[in-house]
């Protein structure tokens, strides 16, 4: 058979769980990705400049960073985890219910950074339960899980599409046309450090009939669509007889995750809850850096996570600075695409991301997560390559967006697998992992946004050709640590071996006789 009956069984056996964590990243998806068609619009809402509304981006992957540092503490109970990704769930509803009446840019930016945490907590909630009920199995649900971001991404730039402003808007009492102002303001800034709300009128071509912004419809369907969500995650909670006043008098014996750690087989019933007792695999980051056992640990374990996370920091990276400035680097010049033409990139973006995770689910049960890494880690490379030299080309940048977004696709999903099973899941790889990508996501916003700015629209591509060079750099010093790593087990399994089988005086002698030949292979 194509997939193994055990995982159907523990699929079968966890399927409730796992379409609500799968259903809570289609809220993520959904207010990550609408942004970046409708920043101009937001910006004629909030009458600020691009510079400005681009400190949106900011306050919400800031707050991602910081949800995704501190959501592992709500997954100590059942309960706490699921109550945490229901009223994520449904404060991402409320903020897209109120961003329409949000016309100060701080108020926007508040409550941008309000979703962030919630996306921050529900990210890392959904990736931990999964990882603890699945482990070694776990690579395809990831996949799936990482599939929901995209659907929901793609679903979010097509329902804005049509409410997307086409001529421009006013800001203040200067009637902007927004693709010509966009050339205007990249050709001032380099000559001199003018910002554009301090660009004269008598420069600035002027539109004939300024578009009343009715993006507003946008952000109300928007909630409406995600409304359902929360109320599956409240009705798993409800079959899970985890709020209080509806739980019979039957004892809740066993959670399902506990359940199906019970029938993984080798691993036997107790492992799993005394991990997770002791924080040690699938905690918050801070209960990771208070583990007792750190000293005793080798340097190519906390290169693991630290090298695993920079990956990720700057592959994320990539992803959060292409689906938000792809859009007004192509209705910049040289290509200067309509608006809504423009706009459909960012749903071509999301739309190849969610192919490609969902085309990755039957590729990892024939390869192994590093080769899937290595393949997609070089394709990025190449397109980015092709989309600086064809910068002129219009029909390239879809083709190029397209392959783009198939080879940043299932990156995440593959490094979490990949540094998860290279540590035995007894590290802090998924929360570390899921921290460094929302803070790559963060940084790069900010720091591609501004020499956009500064420097025009070709060195947003120059800008994504740097990142992936050093994420793949930095990929094969990942390899090399798990080679390292890989040596230093092999070595303590044969000093517990033969520790294991002599009386105790000569276990010590031997164990000291190991260590030894340990340090001269070392000093070598």
């Amino acid at each position: 058979m194509f997939i193994e009956e055990r995982i159907i069984t523990l699929f079968k056996r966890n399927f409730h769980h796992t379409c609500t964590y799968w259903s809570v990243f289609f809220s993520f998806g959904l207010c990550i990705a609408f942004l970046g068609p409708t920043i101009l619009d937001l910006r004629c809402q909030t009458q600020s400049t691009l510079s400005q509304i681009t400190w949106v981006f900011f306050s919400q992957q800031f707050c991602l960073l910081i949800g995704s540092s501190i959501g592992g503490v709500f997954k100590k109970t059942l309960f706490s985890a699921l109550a945490a990704l229901f009223l994520s769930s449904l404060l991402i509803s409320i903020i897209f219910a109120i961003i329409p009446l949000c016309h100060n840019v701080l108020l926007l930016a508040i409550a941008m950074a309000v979703s962030g945490l919630a996306m921050g907590i529900i990210d890392t909630i959904a990736n931990i339960q999964l990882v603890a009920i699945y482990q070694k199995d776990s690579a395809v649900f990831l996949q799936a899980l990482h599939f929901f971001i995209g659907f929901g991404a793609l679903v979010s730039p097509l329902i804005a599409d049509p409410f997307l402003s086409e001529t421009g808007c006013k800001v203040g009492n200067v009637t902007e046309n927004v693709t010509e102002i966009m050339h205007h303001f990249r050709n001032t800034l380099r000559n001199s450090p003018i910002v554009m709300h301090n660009v004269s009128v008598d420069h600035l071509p002027l539109a004939e009939e300024p578009e009343e912004s009715i993006v507003s419809y946008a952000f109300w369907i928007m909630a409406m669509i995600n409304l359902p969500v929360p109320m599956a995650v409240l009705f798993l909670m409800y079959q899970e007889q985890l709020i209080p006043c509806c739980r019979s008098t039957t004892p809740h014996l066993l959670d399902k995750d506990e359940l199906a750690m019970e029938n993984q087989g080798a691993e036997g019933p107790d492992t799993e809850p005394k991990d997770q007792e002791e924080g040690g695999g699938h905690g918050d980051i801070f209960s990771c850096c208070q583990n007792n056992n750190l000293r005793e640990l080798p340097v190519s374990f906390f290169g693991i996570h630290i090298v695993g996370g920079m990956v990720l920091f700057m592959t994320d990276g990539i992803v959060g600075a292409y689906a938000g400035f792809v859009y007004t680097y192509a209705v910049s010049p040289p290509i200067s695409l309509p608006n809504k033409t423009a706009g459909y990139l960012v749903s071509i973006f999301w739309a190849a991301i969610t192919a490609g995770r969902l085309v990755s689910i039957p590729l990892t049960f024939r390869f192994q997560p590093v080769r899937l890494l290595m393949i997609n880690l070089a394709g990025v490379i190449v397109t980015v390559l092709l989309l600086l030299v064809l910068d002129t080309s219009s029909i390239f940048l879809f083709v190029g967006t397209t392959l783009l977004g198939l080879f940043l696709s299932s990156i995440f999903p593959c490094m979490l697998a990949y540094t998860e099973d290279i540590l035995d899941y007894q590290g802090c790889a998924t929360s570390v992992l899921v921290t460094s990508a929302g803070m790559g996501e963060m940084v790069m916003q900010v720091l591609v946004g501004s020499i956009i700015q500064s420097e025009g629209s070709y060195s947003f591509l120059l800008c994504g050709m740097i990142i992936g060079c050093m994420g793949s750099i930095l990929f094969f010093g990942l390899l090399f640590l798990h080679r390292m790593h890989r040596k230093y087990l092999t070595g303590t399994s044969v000093k517990s071996a033969m520790v294991e089988e002599l009386p105790p005086p000569a276990a010590a002698a031997a164990a000291a006789a190991v260590d030894s030949k340990t340090e001269q292979k070392e000093s070598s």
